[in-house]
């Protein structure tokens, strides 16, 4: 699913516009995100595609959810 990753004054968050849904990002497993799973405050996992560690925000990606289909 598309989905635009932005950081906020609070830290990450996730916006998804399929489900008009807008959740923080509460937890990552690489601290350069790409390549990685991101918790968003929701209770989803989302696996993020492969890129360099220097890719700018905001930036809209193919991300696959884990645990089920959107």
């Amino acid at each position: 699913m598309k989905v635009m990753i932005r950081r906020a004054a609070s830290g990450l968050s996730v916006y998804v516009p399929k489900k008009d849904l807008e959740e923080a990002v509460t937890e990552v497993e690489r601290e350069d995100l790409w390549g990685g799973w991101v918790r968003l405050a929701n209770g989803w996992v989302l696996e993020l595609p492969e890129m360099a560690a220097e890719t700018r925000l905001p930036i809209t990606v193919n991300a696959k959810k884990r645990g089920g289909e959107d």
